[in-house]
């Protein structure tokens, strides 16, 4: 019996060492599994995962709100020059030609008298005296696109008095409106003009006017070659 417990303590105490290195040998292989991975470029500690986000979420900016967006583009689409009313202009009328002829060629200004810019457009309503209706306006006269007046500028209208018919009669008054620019209002009160002669001048019913132009001639040529 004394032999055979020898035989137990001795095969206890061999197998404790053997298991106590295994265990060692394989705490040695999961670290260097670990360092391998990190220098290798595999997975990274969560503290390193976590500050990379952070440093890309600072660096991305936000995405821009597109309804913020579409709404500066639509108030910037807004904001223009408004329209020229009666109140921003003053008017004159005076004849075009020359010195002893008959007033049939007229030149009419609007200035900008306001201290602002606005845009004018179409043709003035002129009435000459007792006519059914303003001057009709002659094709092709209008300007294409409404054209800005800075303070003190000048917009020219000319008006064609006889266009050679036989049934004239005697213009001892003039009117003027802009009408209703762009249909978007109704039309303002019209201003009398001052005569461009003094007492009267002969109108038939071949009167026209033509539209606003930015300048005297591209006004009046149509009026005096007709």
């Amino acid at each position: 019996m004394r032999t055979a417990a020898r035989r137990a303590r001795r095969a206890h105490s061999t197998w404790k060492p053997y298991a106590v290195g295994a265990a060692v040998a394989a705490a040695l292989v999961a670290t260097t599994a670990c360092e391998g991975d990190s220098d290798e470029g595999g997975p990274v500690p969560p503290s390193a995962s976590a500050s990379q986000s952070q440093s890309q979420s600072q660096a991305t900016p936000p995405a821009p709100d597109d309804d913020a967006s579409e709404a500066l583009t639509d108030g910037d689409d807004a904001v223009g020059t408004d329209l020229c009313a009666m109140k921003d202009l003053t008017f004159t009328a005076s004849k075009y030609g020359e010195r002893g002829e008959p007033a049939r060629h007229i030149m009419v200004v609007a200035t900008n008298g306001s201290d602002k810019e606005c845009e004018i457009q179409n043709a003035p309503e002129i009435m000459l005296g007792d006519a059914q209706g303003p001057a009709p306006v002659m094709e092709g006269t209008e300007a294409d696109e409404p054209f800005t007046l800075a303070p003190g500028e000048k917009a020219y209208a000319g008006v064609l008095a006889t266009g050679g018919n036989r049934d004239t009669y005697e213009v001892t008054f003039m009117t003027l409106t802009l009408g209703s620019p762009g249909g978007e209002a109704e039309a303002e009160e019209p201003v009398e003009l001052e005569m461009p002669t003094e007492g009267s001048f002969q109108a038939d019913d071949g009167q026209r006017v033509t539209g606003w132009q930015p300048t005297e001639g591209l006004a009046m040529r149509p009026v005096t070659q007709s």
